[in-house]
């Protein structure tokens, strides 16, 4: 019961909230990543995953750190990107991996086309108000990449060997 609770809540509120706070800030919160970390090694082996497939899982997600990271570095991508990626990759594992990067990719494409098409649009007086919108139609501003992420995260995570335990 517990179990079946903490996998279908943790990843995808962790999900929710980074597209969300990438939304609105164009910053995905360390605390997120964290979570994930946490959730997993909680609930990986509460859902029966073995000493061997998290060490795997765990590799994995440390060599998906270390490619983002690389990405950071040239600034193609923020560092909170980079953290949201590893970690979502330690639950979604090696059979995720393919799925979540081109899907990631795909909805990551998506996304930069319409902000260019929104940026390309003048401003309505009546949203002057609002920062958050303010920043997202800004061109001096990157992209929100955190949504393409958790949407790409939420795609993949149904067919997750954590889930398969889900109701088991």
């Amino acid at each position: 019961m517990i179990t079946d609770l903490l996998i279908i809540t943790i990843f995808p509120m962790a999900m929710a909230f980074a597209a969300a706070s990438d939304l609105f800030s164009m910053t995905v919160p360390n605390w997120i990543s964290l979570l994930l970390i946490a959730g997993f090694a909680v609930l990986a082996p509460l859902a029966g995953l073995g000493l061997a497939e998290v060490g795997f899982h765990v590799a994995l997600a440390v060599a998906a750190l270390v490619v983002t990271f690389t990405m950071f570095s040239f600034g193609w991508i923020g560092g909170g990107d980079a953290k949201l990626f590893a970690s979502t990759c330690l639950w979604l594992g090696p059979e995720g991996l393919l799925f979540y990067a081109v899907y990631a990719s795909l909805l990551g494409g998506l996304l930069t086309l319409l902000i260019i098409a929104i940026r390309s649009l003048p401003m309505p007086a009546a949203l002057d108000s609002q920062g958050w919108l303010l920043r997202l139609h800004s061109p001096k501003e990157g992209v929100p990449y955190g949504i393409a992420l958790a949407a790409a995260g939420l795609l993949v995570y149904p067919g997750t060997p954590i889930m398969a335990a889900f109701g088991g």
